[in-house]
């Protein structure tokens, strides 16, 4: 299914103000929060706005999804596309958001339930990419050392799985106390079942009754083409395992594409320097020039000096989200001889003698002469 626009989602438009931004959230994460929301679909609802605030609130992450869309952060191990740009820290700061909107009632600076249902942390991986890997998309196998849900027990902890005796099942213990002001009940979580209802005969013996373990794990995960330095990529679900059946964090690649000692890049765009010789300048010539894919032949006209350009249209790189194709630009460097025969020498020395200035020598003798 596809993803709705974030804007859409917080249902503000595209030059919203931060601030505008974060009243947006507020607005949904109040009414979608999983703790306090009766709807269905209330935890999909406030993940949605919870991923489409974490990019837009963020400047560097609001301008590539501006100019990417969803194929800068998804990739799902598909090959949907790349981003650029920084995905740690991308949870939302719900102390900041949340603690206070409900008056720390939800106790989210730390007195929540200790084994409620959590969504794991994300992972940040470097990885390097040649040139040609990171212009035309590639398979990569990426080893990491994260936490998974323990497969013997499911991620649960234990096994034979059966209600708390003391909260029955409640998760909180209630007790009545009695003060100068009056009696009030009040609730505290439950701290023979860590607040989950349930209890286990056997802790699992795998995890020690944490309900996930380290492994060491390969993921292959497909590069779109196009990316560059310093973007990022997301794979969802393969960071560190949730607590207590929450879903899994995400596995974000922050790239380094090598240099090439030819080809110059900006942006989709490709650069060559080609060297030509002066009677090639003076004259003009074709020229075989590699492209990124193939070898063209190119018409250099007469009179070509150092710093002039030509374009190729449609031989730079593809860009995987918007589909475009950039260009490749050739810039010429008239190259002079290092050494030069006799006869060489006699022919420049004849070619000397004739008139070869032109209207810009003819501007620079008269300025020097000038009085």
């Amino acid at each position: 299914m596809n993803k709705r626009d974030y804007y859409e989602v917080l249902g503000v438009s595209k030059s919203a103000t931060d601030d505008e931004i974060k009243s947006a959230f507020r607005k949904l994460a109040k009414k979608y929060h999983p703790d306090i929301s009766k709807e269905p679909d209330a935890e999909e609802k406030f993940k949605e706005a919870q991923e489409a605030y974490a990019v837009l609130s963020d400047p560097a992450k609001r301008k590539q999804y501006d100019q990417f869309g969803h194929a800068a952060f998804d990739n799902n191990g598909a090959g949907g596309g790349f981003g650029g740009f920084d995905f740690s820290g991308f949870d939302v700061d719900l102390d900041d958001i949340l603690g206070n909107m409900f008056g720390g009632g939800f106790g989210f600076s730390g007195s929540r339930k200790k084994n409620s249902r959590s969504r794991g942390d994300d992972v940040l991986y470097h990885m390097n990419l040649t040139f040609e890997e990171a212009v035309f998309g590639c398979e990569k196998d990426v080893k990491i050392d994260t936490s998974i849900s323990c497969p013997d027990c499911d991620g649960k902890g234990g096994h034979d799985e059966e209600t708390c005796d003391v909260c029955h099942g409640s998760g909180t213990i209630t007790s009545e106390q009695h003060t100068i002001f009056g009696s009030f009940l009040s609730k505290t979580t439950c701290s023979n079942c860590g607040g989950t209802g349930k209890t286990f005969k056997r802790r699992c013996s795998t995890c020690g009754g944490k309900g996930v373990i380290r492994k060491n794990r390969t993921i292959t995960v497909k590069v779109p083409s196009g990316i560059d330095t310093g973007m990022r990529l997301r794979v969802s679900g393969k960071g560190e395992a949730g607590t207590n059946g929450g879903p899994a964090g995400d596995l974000y690649l922050e790239f380094q594409v090598a240099t090439h000692p030819f080809f110059k890049r900006e942006n989709d765009d490709i650069y060559l320097n080609v060297p030509i010789t002066i009677t090639d300048a003076v004259l003009g010539c074709k020229k075989d020039i590699r492209t990124l894919d193939s070898v063209v032949t190119l018409n250099i006209k007469g009179g070509t000096n150092t710093g002039d350009k030509q374009r190729i249209k449609g031989k730079g790189i593809k860009n995987a989200s918007t589909g475009r194709t950039g260009d490749m630009y050739i810039i010429f460097e008239v190259v002079l001889p290092d050494k030069l025969s006799r006869e060489q020498k006699n022919l420049f020395e004849k070619l000397s003698s004739t008139n070869l200035e032109n209207s810009t020598f003819e501007k620079f003798t008269k300025f020097v002469n000038k009085k």
